[in-house]
């Protein structure tokens, strides 16, 4: 009979158990990678929905405002850690079984590959439920109003602050993805994934899986008349500008340095150093 145990798995533990996960990950078949990635785009998007619900009338100061949203937005990985998908910034943790060279570069790529389009057709199949189902009409149309708020600034930035702000975004991503394996059970994972993941967001860092919902949304109800005219009736010291909010510039201005960003941060500040520190062949122990 195995021992029953309560406490929580030893980082060496937790290396050994993402390693090893991640090998199942690499060599899952196409399909079901598939339709756990389309899964964990959903998720994502139900964070994010969440998220611009929570904070468009927020009358909190702004730390606050942005605190209470990040705890919302964590519905989206609890989503997919607890209910089980694949999500492709948490899968940078793969490069740890790469790494200790338990599957090649190929199975790393194809996974992500698979993983990185399912995540985008899920998410931009909840913009279609979401604009469906008129959500964004709420509170008179001020949420859908947010919505296009929150997309507008994600193209106002430069290549080098989205690819930095993804970098920091997906290494706190990992983390709670890291600590996640450290849990016994569903309540220890979902307190793993809540302070890092509200902290990620509070912190204004971008994801790009959360964006492949925040801004096709955006620029589909920026034309919209009812949010041209919630924004003229709203309290700004200009009419805000959307001509920036295009699908080119999502792909461009945001996705791409946002998703390199993203590798960045998962594997080369988490994956890595923790391969080096716990797995690394002939270290001479811990």
């Amino acid at each position: 009979m195995d021992e029953f145990k309560i406490d929580a798995y030893s980082p060496q533990e937790i290396a050994q158990r993402v390693e090893k996960v991640g090998v199942t990950k690499a060599r899952l078949d196409f399909w079901s990678t598939l339709a756990l990635g389309v899964l964990a785009g959903a998720f994502i998007g139900l964070g994010a929905m969440f998220f611009t619900l929570v904070v468009h009338d927020s009358k909190l100061s702004f730390g606050f405002t942005q605190l209470i949203g990040g705890a919302a937005f964590s519905l989206g990985l609890i989503l997919v850690i607890v209910g089980g998908a694949e999500l492709f910034t948490g899968n940078s943790l793969i490069v740890m079984a790469f790494a200790d060279r338990k599957i090649t570069l190929k199975e790393l790529l194809r996974n992500w590959a698979i993983v990185f389009l399912g995540n985008f057709f899920g998410a931009l199949t909840m913009v279609v439920w979401i604009y469906l189902s008129r959500h964004w009409a709420m509170n008179q149309y001020l949420v859908g109003l947010k919505a296009v708020l929150i997309a507008n600034a994600k193209v106002n930035f430069s290549f080098l602050e989205m690819l930095i702000r993804g970098i920091l975004a997906n290494a706190l991503v990992c983390l709670a993805v890291w600590l996640c394996f450290s849990g016994r059970n569903v309540v220890d994972k979902i307190l793993s994934i809540v302070f890092p993941i509200t902290a990620m967001v509070a912190c204004g860092f971008e994801h790009c899986v959360a964006n492949m919902y925040y801004i096709p949304l955006g620029i589909i109800l920026k034309s919209r008349p009812e949010i041209i005219e919630a924004a003229q009736a709203g309290i700004f010291a200009k009419p805000p500008d959307f001509s920036l909010l295009t699908w080119e510039n999502f792909l461009f201005r945001n996705l791409i340095p946002v998703t390199l960003g993203n590798i960045i941060g998962g594997v080369a500040l988490v994956g890595v150093i923790y391969w080096f520190i716990y797995l690394r062949k002939n270290r001479g122990g811990v």
